[in-house]
């Protein structure tokens, strides 16, 4: 059995920063990830993060208070208003920290952080590093982790935790490399796992955002809260759903119908910020857009940079003239870049509070994976970022503080039994005898939840996606595995994400099936309405091995009035 006193499942910016945060408080820390931290999702972060500073001429007057009321005003009110604004008041000082850490932000001419507006923001506040955010934020912390000499388990897949009483004792994983399962003994956990995106065929994240990290605290007793709040990014690169960064559209970018229009003008809910509108209300009009007849065979629009330049393509998105040219063929100083809209963002996850804690004693919560909720119903651009380095630091803050007070006991026989009951339950599996295959189920399971759970839902769509779910639960009981060896068997390893990637599914769509009103990034047609007085509050899904239960928990509204959506 392994020890450590403080363990963190995820290697990307919320899980680097909460081991840095234990570090600095000298706990003992390891992370545990399924790929190299450098491989985390957060790599993949494009246009920016989003905080306070007032270093766009534009935005000399902008400050936290502000930054907050953009974010619940883009949640449609379902934030938590309370964690919203201390995220808000955080993050100048984490990303001035970052910058002194080495992170090569682009600058203004004076040398400062350069910032660029976004989406659903009342100021330009989002700070970029051209358009490779996330690559830059991920290898700075990194760097710094390796500093802090913090111990990395590198492909290492956590199938399940050791909880008795309410209280987190351990996990146990699959060493993917050896195909042993290893029991691991520590005094507090840290999900910062990411999202579950790949619940979707159609999607910008990685084939490791599976939501099996939100699978694993679901099944010990933590309720997924919020969790049909699936956001779809507008522009994705056509064919491929390659992220096409909102930096894009910050920098003026604009979409075009299959005529040369600039159609967001046709909208009322974005006629007036046009392609800065909030992704989900730019997603569903391209989607309507389409459905009129003004796409490029029904299935595309154009994202046009041409107007911008050379120079300032080059400087400003050189990610995504690459990504075009290398996946589309095309070159964006000469030609539109065909967009569609994709999955792109998990708003919903483990039920954590503003400090990180969940209802079960030593397990913490941070980053996508985890819900505070500080997106509600939509998340602005730029704030998945900040959200990760904020409830990173206090996540890691709360597990030191829990360490180092009086509540822990040893419970090494906890983890050794959880050990044995994981070890039958990977012996079965290996030695079904079912017919079942694990990549056709994961193509069904894709299929439901782009045909049914999309961006328009209604009643019949959603319980044909929920009855279809629950068919793909029962047969993944007879799952038959074709390799039967142990190193990196990576049959077993997908059979296993399979089955928390179905029991993640069910409780999105039993929350958007439960819902009854339009919020978000969560369009019913039945019922095509925001209904404060029936729907001002979070959805708490609670794991069952007979199937899912639903209840409801209040949102925080202390500060700012909801108020009906208008930009």
């Amino acid at each position: 059995m392994i020890y450590h006193q403080a363990i963190i499942v995820g290697g990307g910016l919320a899980g680097l920063r909460a081991a840095i945060e234990l570090k600095r408080r000298g706990i003992d820390t390891a992370i545990i990830s399924k790929v190299h931290p450098l491989r985390s999702h957060t790599v993949a972060a494009q246009g920016g993060i989003n905080v306070a500073i007032g270093n766009n001429s534009l935005a000399a007057s902008d400050n936290p208070e502000t930054h907050a009321f953009d974010t619940v005003k883009g949640s449609d009110y379902l934030a938590d208003q309370g964690a919203v604004l201390k995220m808000c008041r955080m993050g100048p000082e984490l990303v001035y920290e970052m910058e002194h850490w080495g992170c090569p932000f682009s600058r203004n001419d004076d040398g400062r952080i350069a910032q660029r507006p976004f989406g659903g923001a009342d100021f330009p506040r989002t700070c970029y590093a051209a358009d490779r955010t996330g690559h830059a934020l991920l290898n700075t912390i990194f760097e710094r982790s390796v500093y802090h000499g913090i111990t990395v388990y590198s492909e290492y897949l956590v199938t399940s935790l050791a909880v008795d009483n309410e209280t987190c004792y351990g996990l146990i994983s699959l060493d993917i490399k050896t195909g042993e399962i290893v029991p691991f003994s520590s005094d507090a956990v840290i999900f910062a796992t990411g999202g579950a995106g790949r619940l979707y065929g159609k999607s910008t994240n990685a084939l490791i955002n599976t939501g099996i990290g939100m699978a694993v605290p679901y099944r010990a007793g933590v309720p997924l809260k919020d969790m049909e709040f699936i956001q779809f990014h507008p522009t994705t690169l056509f064919g491929t759903n390659i992220l096409v960064s909102e930096g894009a559209r910050g920098e003026g970018a604009y979409l075009l119908n299959n005529k040369g229009e600039r159609f967001l003008a046709d909208y009322e809910d974005s006629r007036e910020k046009m392609e800065l509108s909030p992704r989900d209300i730019v997603a569903r009009n391209l989607v309507r857009e389409m459905e009129k007849g003004g796409g490029f065979d029904g299935r595309y629009l154009h994202l046009d940079l041409r107007h911008l330049g050379k120079e300032k393509i080059e400087e400003r998105l050189p990610g995504i003239r690459e990504l075009s040219m290398k996946f589309a063929g095309i070159d964006p100083e000469m030609e539109p870049i065909p967009v569609q809209p994709g999955q792109h963002y998990t708003m919903g996850g483990i039920d954590a509070d503003a400090e990180g804690k969940t209802v079960v004693k030593g397990l913490f919560a941070a980053g996508e994976c985890a819900c505070v909720s500080v997106h509600g119903a939509n998340r602005l651009g730029g704030n998945s970022l900040l959200e990760a380095l904020v409830f990173g630091a206090i996540a890691g803050e709360g597990a030191a503080s829990y360490i180092k007070g009086d509540e822990n006991t040893k419970g090494e026989g906890i983890v050794l039994d959880s050990l044995k009951r994981e070890e039958e339950e990977i012996k079965g599996l290996m030695a079904s005898g079912g017919k079942e295959r694990v990549p056709e189920l994961w193509e069904e399971l894709n299929g439901v939840m782009d045909e049914k759970i999309g961006i328009f839902r209604e009643e019949r769509s959603l319980k044909e996606g929920l009855n279809k779910v629950k068919e793909l639960k029962e047969r993944s009981k007879g799952l038959a595995l074709s390799y039967k060896g142990k190193r990196f068997n990576y049959e077993l390893y997908w059979a296993l994400e399979l089955i928390g990637s179905i029991d993640v599914a069910e409780a999105v769509i039993l929350g958007a099936l439960e819902r009854r009103e339009s919020r978000g990034s969560h369009f019913r047609t039945d019922y095509p309405m925001r209904d404060d007085k029936g729907f001002l509050k979070h959805t708490m899904v609670r794991y069952a091995e007979e199937g899912a239960s639903l209840d409801y928990e209040n949102v925080d509204v202390s500060l700012f009035e909801p108020k009906e959506r208008r930009y």
